[in-house]
């Protein structure tokens, strides 16, 4: 078996059990405890896991809340192609939600330059200035209590308004996941009950996210994974999240 086999078997078991034993492992795959240990060190540098005495944990990082204007130039590659895979989900005349987070940003631009003939209602500030150029996209903006960041409108007002509409789809932004429990995270909680309210009034509703997130965790539960249709993710999650997520009903979609 080859190290990367190994170790991805590794990852497989921690996703699964939250914590690995190098013994166990040593027997599992009848390898020296040193090499098992070696394999543990890599992956920590890594950070894919927390090495604990006598074996590992999992390493799940809660993110501190940050605004989209110190987030948007983070992992561009990775969301460029996932609203790639977002955009084939629209179909035209459809009535589309994009929501606060720096996907919506990358998805906007790319709708923008397909000039596709649809109609957007978002709660984003810099997603209403991306569109308010385009000539075929019709656009509705969501107003509200101005978020932390000062990125979109949230609270109470805005989900009023969320409230008199029926998208057809919705992409809504996530700051981490955790298959495991089915929880959905963001930063604070106003902008997670906006979030509620978008997911309450789509046929369909998909999180955008990158692969690094099934391992992060942000402050406030907005929505289980099975609220959801489907996610649009960077690359092919492991076998045990992506069977969670199938589990859960949920469209897996990657490049």
């Amino acid at each position: 078996m080859f190290v990367e086999e190994r170790q991805a078997l590794i990852l497989e078991q921690l996703h699964k059990n939250g914590k690995v034993r190098v013994k166990d492992l040593s027997e599992q795959f009848g390898v020296t405890p040193d090499l098992i240990r070696k394999d543990l060190t890599t992956m920590e540098k890594k950070g894919l896991l927390k090495k604990a005495y006598g074996g590992a944990v999992l390493e799940r990082i809660n993110i501190n809340r940050k605004n989209a204007s110190q987030r948007k130039d983070l992992n561009t590659k990775d969301k460029q192609e996932i609203v790639k895979l977002a955009s084939q989900i629209i179909k035209e005349d459809q009535v589309v939600f994009l929501d606060v987070s720096t996907s919506s940003i990358e998805l906007a631009l790319l709708l923008q330059k397909q000039e596709r003939r649809i109609i957007v209602v978002t709660n984003m500030i810099e997603v209403m200035l991306i569109l308010a150029k385009s000539e075929t996209i019709k656009l509705i903006f969501i107003g509200g209590e101005l978020d932390f960041g000062r990125d979109g409108f949230v609270g109470s007002t805005a989900n009023e308004e969320i409230s008199n509409y029926r998208f057809d789809v919705a992409f809504l932004g996530v700051v981490g996941i955790d298959v495991f429990s089915g929880s959905v995270y963001t930063y604070m909680n106003d902008d997670g009950l906006t979030k509620k309210a978008v997911l309450a009034s789509s046929q369909k509703a998909y999180m955008l996210c990158e692969l690094d997130k099934f391992n992060q965790l942000g402050n406030y539960r907005y929505a289980g994974i099975s609220d959801f249709t489907g996610i649009v993710t960077s690359g092919k999650p492991s076998k045990e999240i992506q069977k969670c997520l199938i589990d859960a009903n949920l469209e897996v979609i990657y490049p």
